[in-house]
């Protein structure tokens, strides 16, 4: 991988908030993002602190949310350094060990995209996704003014199991988006966020984010598993494990 550098002189961006839209996380609530613009300007650098500042990437879009009402989406971040697997991280960790990972530019693969739309139609039904199209896919996924990479997860045989789109920062990675094999039942997605644990160690970076995390939503209480972690509370990162 090609770590970013920093800028011979800081960026000027604005920022602007979107019209309120249904929650995708909590149904009840009505949600609002605040964009970073424009695209062009946000390199590398730029990016990472607007990371560490609690934004994140969808596609060209740098966002973090910006809710009248609500401030459930708490940006959370992992400590590579000093983590320590559980026991079933060890289990996923030891089952999935002979899967061979390449680390790849992003690009457009139908293997992939069949993939995704298997893991969407059986994890996220009626959510919207597991109706995106190539296009849409390409959009979410593909397009990026970042050092973002793909890596993907094989077994011996070839058989894919599991596809994760990564962006690489100054002081870790962000994890855009992993999606897997739903009819493996053996935590791919653990695995995944392992190897990128790993990575991180190996690297010497000290911190892979995990995106946002909101205590009622179930899908997401997997992130507090990996501890030690912090969350970004009044703009200031807490330890809370």
């Amino acid at each position: 991988m090609n770590y970013p550098k920093a800028p011979t002189s800081p960026q000027t961006l604005q920022f602007y908030s979107t019209a309120s839209y249904r929650c995708s996380y909590l149904p009840e609530q009505q949600a609002r993002s605040l964009v970073a613009a424009p695209a062009h300007l946000i390199n590398d650098a730029v990016y990472s602190k607007l990371v560490q500042q609690g934004f994140r990437r969808s596609g060209t879009f740098t966002y973090r949310p910006y809710c009248d009402q609500c401030r459930a989406c708490l940006p959370l971040r992992c400590d590579t350094l000093h983590f320590q697997p559980d026991r079933a991280q060890r289990r996923a960790k030891k089952r999935h060990g002979n899967l061979i990972v390449q680390d790849l530019p992003l690009h457009w693969n139908a293997e992939h995209y069949d993939l995704y739309r298997r893991y969407q139609a059986s994890r996220h039904p009626g959510a919207g996704m597991d109706e995106d199209d190539q296009s849409q896919y390409a959009q979410f996924l593909l397009a990026s003014h970042v050092t973002s990479r793909l890596l993907e997860f094989r077994e011996p045989d070839g058989t894919l199991k599991i596809v994760a789109v990564i962006d690489v920062l100054q002081d870790g990675l962000s994890a855009v988006y992993t999606f897997f094999d739903p009819d493996d039942t053996g935590s791919l997605g653990t695995y995944a966020v392992l190897w990128q644990l790993d990575y991180c160690r190996q690297q010497s970076l000290p911190w892979l984010y995990l995106g946002y995390w909101i205590e009622e939503s179930r899908k997401m209480a997997y992130k507090t598993r990996f501890r030690p972690y912090q969350l970004l509370m009044k703009g200031r990162w807490e330890w809370l494990a």
